[in-house]
């Protein structure tokens, strides 16, 4: 029992309008999904993804009212973001110079070829040279050339104070195999590699040793959650089970329509999702008019109006 890879990653942003300008302007995602925090539809809930909208391409944001993230451990610290060949870091890096976003200089990390970055909220990022070809599916419309187009996520780093009751939750509840350990040149400290089914950077997370930071708090600039892959609602209900062998508390399984989840915290607090790859986003819109209109799922549907009203428009 394997889980594949890096789903999706859910940030925390507290200004919607600039978030949606960013990430489709600058970095040349495709909006897949316009839609509402479930839990509380206040609030959009944004979906960036590749043309597809394929699991594991996923970059989503929760548009809350809040402060700036309180960096530390305890958290999510930086997200990693695929790409084709140190020719494509070189252009991103120009590009981050010509339009003033903040970014460090090109390094290797983990024997990989890395660019830094941070979004305009402070949302920690790193490009990383994957090895592989060019996206599969690049989004036509982006202002960013097809070659040099984000492939999708990964790796993860994570910001721990002590590993070893994470590791044991990765090692032998999550199934994760610990591969290696690295010493990070931006002064992160001893960062530990755990990768998920066949491995490689779609399917790795990184946990960074950190005892001497202070506790995150979370904030604009933040990261909310990541979520895990799994194939489909049979496998779901066998990490329900396994959760449960362990006696790990999780919120049980729960419909978001566009793919089932499973919630539960590793020993430092950090919040983990299991996810399926399907139905995916085109449940209730076309691929080709994604993100153009704002999706509710039906059980949301009934209460549009009322949602509506109390949303920001986003143009």
């Amino acid at each position: 029992m394997q889980l594949t890879g890096i789903h999706h990653l859910t940030a925390i942003t507290a200004n919607a309008r600039e978030n949606l300008r960013f990430y489709t302007e600058v970095l040349g995602l495709r909006l897949v999904k316009k839609t509402v925090n479930q839990d509380d539809t206040s609030a959009y809930h944004l979906f960036y993804a590749d043309r597809q909208a394929t699991p594991g391409t996923d970059l989503t944001f929760f548009d809350w009212p809040v402060g700036r993230e309180g960096r530390g451990t305890h958290s999510i610290a930086r997200t990693g973001l695929r790409v084709a060949g140190a020719g494509t870091l070189a252009w991103w890096k120009a590009r981050f110079t010509e339009l003033g976003v903040t970014a460090g200089d090109i390094a290797e990390i983990d024997g990989r070829a890395s660019l830094d970055f941070e979004d305009g909220e402070g949302q920690r990022f790193r490009l990383i040279d994957d090895g592989g070809p060019a996206p599969a599916h690049p989004w036509e419309r982006s202002p960013v050339p097809a070659r040099h187009q984000i492939k999708g996520l990964g790796p993860v780093v994570l910001s721990v104070p002590d590993l070893t009751n994470t590791a044991l939750v990765l090692v032998h509840v999550m199934n994760m195999a610990e591969q290696r350990s690295y010493v990070s040149p931006d002064g992160i400290g001893e960062v530990h590699v755990f990768s998920m089914g066949q491995g490689g950077p779609a399917a790795e997370l990184h946990v960074a040793v950190q005892p001497d930071l202070p506790v995150a708090r979370q904030g604009a600039g933040g990261v909310h959650h990541v979520a895990f892959r799994t194939p489909d609602v049979e496998a779901m209900h066998k990490w329900t089970e396994r959760l449960q062998e362990f006696r790990l508390p999780s919120s049980g399984e729960v419909e978001r329509y566009y793919f089932r989840s499973l919630y539960f915290r590793e020993p430092n607090g950090i919040l983990f999702e299991i996810a399926t790859d399907g139905p995916g986003f085109t449940a209730d819109e076309p691929l080709e008019t994604l993100g153009e209109s704002l999706a509710l799922p039906p059980f949301l549907e009934p209460k549009r109006a009322q949602i509506e009203a109390n949303l920001k428009p986003l143009m």
